[in-house]
C-alpha cells in the first residue's frame, strides 16, 4: 500500500507541476497545447501537486 501512495503521489506532483507550467506560460511543451497560457490550469495544477504532497506524505507515516 506504501508503495502505491507514494507511486501516485510521484505521479500526481509531476503531472501538476507540468499543468502549473503551462497554465503560466513557462513550460509551452507540446506547443499546440490547448493549456499553455490558461491561468485556470495552473490552478489546477497547484490543487493536484498538493495532493500529490499529502499521498507522499501519507506514505511516509
Amino acid at each position: 500500500m506504501r508503495r502505491l501512495l507514494l507511486s501516485v503521489g510521484l505521479v500526481a506532483l509531476v503531472i501538476g507541476l507540468l499543468w502549473i507550467g503551462q497554465g503560466t506560460g513557462v513550460v509551452a511543451w507540446p506547443p499546440g497545447s490547448f493549456m499553455i497560457k490558461e491561468i485556470h490550469w495552473a490552478l489546477y495544477g497547484a490543487v493536484l501537486s498538493a495532493i500529490g504532497l499529502i499521498l507522499i506524505w501519507q506514505s511516509q507515516r
